[in-house]
């Protein structure tokens, strides 16, 4: 593994003895409830679009689970955030603060917007945007007028502010909103990888004016493809499920569409799927808490420093992750851990180093660039 560690093969008797023998992914899909029976139920009753039943219910039982009043559903979470971001008011022109250690996919949706991202660092500790980095950016960028918070440098409008809940671990979020509030930027979070982390006891995605999660094929529960926009806000939460359903006019048989928007609703097949995750949600999260505690065990006594949360947050556990001493061995341990059949992968490339955001302002993110080099998430599947 790394000069730390000198048996691979103990490793993979360690990894296998927990997932079984052969390759072991980074993190597969559980399919052990009603899966198969409510995908039949969709299917007999001819309704498998984004008109259905298990649509609805599968909104409610998300935001029930996560203390919200409302949910909707839509085709994935990158629909998801785009939609959002619309919602709170980014526009064409705009600037949206966020994180340059994130997936493609939230940038992806600043863009979607046709604004630009700034990309700030983060917390050592958190993985998610540092308060520290947001509170220098804006006392140093930040100009508050009558119509909103604009960039001293670039002259556009701050529209939005975008934290992620890096791998399921929350960031310092009551911090972020708190700065967030003082020069009025809506915040939204981008809580694709953490349903079930909380914050005192407080469920990520319900602290900004709306939240997002994802239902990939990779993550703690799946539709398959889907994403839920939680939110307290009426207004909102109805014009979410207006846009995301191309802007249709109610009418029995007339079809009238009054504004330019998106066919972003989630199909009812995918939702049948996600309402037999979300019956075995509280297990999955139990069996994950488990399975961290023993790579923690394992971690600690080859001296490897194994991610854990920082007090008063509660993760899902959705990717557990190991920091290495050096980008030499990160690299040593990816090449050999996957030669022997065990998945594991770095942190994404910062955004500020792909070509499409290169020109993007940053803060100079020195503690995003050591993380990376570092970071290692390792198997995390829900154990049989």
């Amino acid at each position: 593994m790394s000069s730390k560690v000198t048996d691979y093969k103990s490793f993979k008797e360690f990894a296998s003895g927990i997932f079984g023998d052969g390759f072991i992914p980074l993190h597969r899909p559980v399919f052990g409830g009603n899966e198969k029976q409510y995908l039949a139920e969709c299917i007999e009753s001819n309704f498998v679009s984004s008109v259905g039943v298990k649509v609805s219910e599968f909104e409610n039982l998300v935001a029930s689970f996560c203390g919200s009043k409302y949910g909707i559903a839509t085709m994935n979470g990158t629909s998801a955030l785009h939609v959002s971001l619309l919602l709170v008011g980014v526009n064409s022109g705009d600037e949206v603060l966020t994180q340059a250690t994130t997936f493609i996919a939230t940038c992806n949706a600043i863009s979607y917007c046709q604004a630009s991202p700034v990309l700030l660092d983060i917390d050592e500790d958190t993985l998610g945007l540092s308060p520290y980095s947001l509170k220098s950016f804006l006392a140093e960028f930040g100009d508050v007028r009558s119509n909103g918070t604009f960039n001293r440098i670039t002259g556009r409008r701050i529209a939005a502010c975008l934290p992620m809940h890096t791998f399921g671990n929350p960031c310092r979020i009551l911090e972020i909103v708190e700065i967030c509030n003082e020069y009025g930027i809506p915040v939204v979070e981008d809580a694709a990888e953490s349903l079930g982390s909380y914050v005192n006891s407080k469920y990520t995605g319900s602290f900004g004016k709306c939240g997002v999660f994802s239902f990939n094929g990779n993550k703690i529960i799946t539709t398959g493809g889907g994403g839920v926009i939680i939110t307290d806000d009426a207004e909102l939460a109805s014009r979410a499920k207006y846009i995301t359903t191309t802007a249709k006019v109610p009418h029995s048989w007339e079809f009238v569409h009054d504004q330019i928007a998106y066919n972003y609703r989630m199909p009812n097949l995918n939702a049948a799927l996600g309402c037999a995750q979300m019956e075995q949600l509280d297990t999955f999260l139990t069996k994950k808490a488990e399975l961290a505690d023993q790579w923690d065990i394992f971690f600690t006594k080859k001296k490897i420093n194994f991610f854990r949360p920082i007090d008063g947050n509660i993760s899902n556990n959705w990717l557990n992750t190991i920091v290495l001493d050096s980008k030499k061995e990160r690299d040593e341990f990816l090449k050999n851990t996957n030669e022997i059949g065990i998945m594991t992968r770095p942190a994404w490339m910062l955004m500020s180093d792909l070509v499409m955001f290169q020109s993007c302002q940053t803060d100079g993110l020195k503690t995003s660039r050591w993380v990376q080099d570092r970071l290692v998430n390792i198997p995390s599947s829900v154990p049989d």
